[in-house]
């Protein structure tokens, strides 16, 4: 199970949380950058510290600031280049409080806040699919990104792009619960990751391979081609987790939770 990654130290929340690109929207994927990436991108960018300054101030090594200035940039620049609204929420940190420019002996702050996702209404199902540029990711395991949708009478309310911190195998099932989420769409996973899910009650849709928006509107139309007995029982790199052994095998009917395949 990989280590819970450390709360980043946090200045004060950005002003402004939404960037919309002027003009027709060309799809409706956003980008979400956290709130501890932002800070990175502050530190850095604007405020021309070093990153071993930066890691300083924000209590994580120097190793992890890199990491996260790598990220966001590239989050920064997609959402440029491709015309995406960039959205600034959750993350993993800490807000410092009483001062408006933070240094080492700042020594009030709150506990640590994980906003993740937006807050679950009542009515709200929420899907999960394996994600990267578009695609289903098809080991569940290694997954970077889940995309989540929120459904309500049958139709996508909120989409939103999360990424899982270097978390991987049965600690993801952790984090979906923790998210709300109530079915996993996805390529290969592995038996011990079923069962996590199956005892965390989120409802398995595997062997899925192509557009993640694609998988989930073909869910809500009942026509979701899956593999109910996909398995991933290799680790190594550039093999195959089931992603086109789902075709034909099973197919979604019921909109809510229930599924014509044995999950």
């Amino acid at each position: 199970m990989a280590r819970p990654s450390k709360c980043r130290k946090i200045c004060f929340e950005p002003t402004y949380d939404i960037f919309i690109p002027q003009g027709i929207a060309t799809s409706n994927e956003q980008i979400t950058l956290t709130v501890d990436e932002y800070e990175v991108i502050r530190l850095i960018d604007l405020e021309k510290l070093t990153h071993a300054q930066a890691s300083k101030q924000m209590d994580i090594s120097r190793t992890t600031v890199s990491e996260i200035y790598e990220l966001a940039r590239y989050k920064i620049a997609k959402s440029l280049v491709h015309g995406l609204p960039l959205l600034i929420s959750g993350g993993n940190y800490q807000l410092c409080q009483g001062k408006s420019s933070c240094d080492k002996n700042c020594p009030k702050m709150n506990h640590c806040i994980n906003q993740t996702l937006n807050q679950k209404g009542v009515n709200i199902m929420r899907i999960a699919v394996t994600y990267n540029n578009g695609e289903i990711f098809q080991h569940f395991g290694h997954t970077s990104q889940f995309k989540v949708y929120d459904i309500e009478n049958n139709q996508i309310v909120n989409e939103q792009i999360i990424d899982t911190d270097g978390q991987g195998h049965g600690a993801l099932a952790t984090f979906l619960n923790n998210a709300k989420a109530d079915i996993l769409i996805c390529g290969g996973i592995g038996g011990g990751a079923q069962n996590a899910l199956a005892q965390a009650g989120i409802k398995l849709f595997g062997g899925v391979a192509g557009n993640a928006d694609d998988a989930v509107k073909a869910y809500l139309s009942g026509a979701l081609n899956y593999n109910p007995n996909v398995q991933c029982n290799h680790h190594g790199e550039g093999h195959s987790c089931g992603g086109h052994h789902g075709e034909g095998h099973g197919q979604c009917h019921e909109h809510k939770h229930g599924c014509s395949g044995n999950n």
